[in-house]
């Protein structure tokens, strides 16, 4: 089947032969790239925030790259895009990602060698000039997937970043960042945190820093409660922005979502007037500062809270030249919902 046949109706959330496979992760690891260099470029993060960008970024294509692999010649087993407001893989895949990689030495004993399976290639090929069956070939890839692969570079439901110093200080002396992927939006989310300590320091409360975080802010929420929680669980800590950023929806051909970016894209693909690489990546920033402080609770169990400002978000999108154009000829009204004029990213090739 050729590429330009592949057909991804929208009742269908699963991935089917290997075109698909092979169109679906080359759209989606040229979007993160371009779009990590397009935030470099704009300046639309600082420079600290960029780089744990671009680190987070990365384990999201090695996952990619994970699930690329392991379903190669997988005749069974069909990889699962989100129904939601996504286009991303379904969380669970990340889930069994895990789960295979946990027990790669019990698969691994299961498999023939390396060796014997390129001999036999060998045999089949020249001596035989027959073709490779797909049940060997799942094999090879198997063997490429468990032994290639490490779970400590997947991306997991919660990502942990470390703590550094803030040089500028131009918010407050530290950062602390971490990303989660939601598993009721099916899209992975990027956390900032600007703090200063109080009565302690940093090395001696950083554990305590961890645990909180990952217990509270591991799910998409309303900023100002993911706040409150961590100051509430955090009293050494006084926290001075917070700044938390949605990566996506991915709009392509393999979106399943009912949104008008999606629809107007998919359109343009079945009208023949825009090839199937065409895509378009969602990124909403939302930003919150410090105004002030209060204190609750009683003369002898006092706290300091902080008082949040209102939050600040910014609607962003990325997509090539040509879907831009189509975009605005298309839904106008839409994009007058950005709070910034579209950024322009390289065309895919495929």
């Amino acid at each position: 089947m050729a590429i330009s046949d592949i057909v991804t109706p929208l009742d269908s959330a699963v991935l089917e032969t290997k075109q698909q496979y092979k169109v679906y992760f080359k759209i989606v690891n040229h979007a993160f790239k371009e779009l990590v260099n397009s935030i470099k470029t704009h300046n639309i993060c600082n420079e600290l925030e960029t780089q744990f960008i671009s680190q987070y970024c990365e384990l999201l294509t090695y996952s990619l790259e994970a699930f690329r692999v392991k379903y190669l010649f997988d005749d069974i087993e069909k990889m699962r895009i989100d129904l939601t407001d996504s286009g991303f893989p379904n969380y669970l895949e990340f889930r069994y990602l895990l789960n295979d990689l946990g027990l790669k030495h019990e698969f691994m004993q299961k498999l023939p060698s390396a060796e014997s399976l390129k001999e036999e290639f060998l045999e089949t090929l020249i001596k035989k000039k027959q073709a490779v069956s797909d049940y060997k070939l799942h094999q090879a890839a198997s063997i490429v997937y468990y032994s290639s692969m490490d779970k400590n570079y997947i991306f997991k439901k919660y990502v942990q970043g470390k703590i550094v110093r803030n040089k500028s200080g131009d918010v407050a002396r530290n950062l602390v960042s971490w990303s989660f992927y939601d598993v009721s939006l099916n899209r992975p989310f990027i956390c900032f945190l600007y703090f200063d300590v109080h009565k302690t320091s940093v090395a001696d409360y950083t554990d305590e820093i961890y645990n909180v975080l990952e217990k509270v802010a591991d799910r998409t929420m309303s900023l100002k409660m993911m706040a409150y929680a961590i100051d509430k669980k955090l009293p050494k800590m006084l926290p001075k922005m917070i700044k938390m950023i949605d990566l996506g929806p991915l709009h392509s051909i393999f979106a399943k979502d009912q949104l008008p970016i999606t629809h107007s894209i998919l359109k343009a693909i079945a009208g023949k007037t825009m090839d199937i690489s065409n895509f378009a990546i969602s990124l909403t920033t939302t930003e919150i500062s410090s105004k002030g402080k209060f204190t609750e609770g009683s003369i002898f169990n006092k706290q300091h809270l902080q008082i949040w400002e209102t939050q600040k978000v910014e609607k962003l999108l990325f997509a090539p030249h040509r879907v831009i154009q189509r975009l605005y000829g298309d839904i106008p009204e839409e994009m007058h919902l950005l709070t910034h004029e579209p950024y322009e990213l390289p065309n895919l090739t495929i």
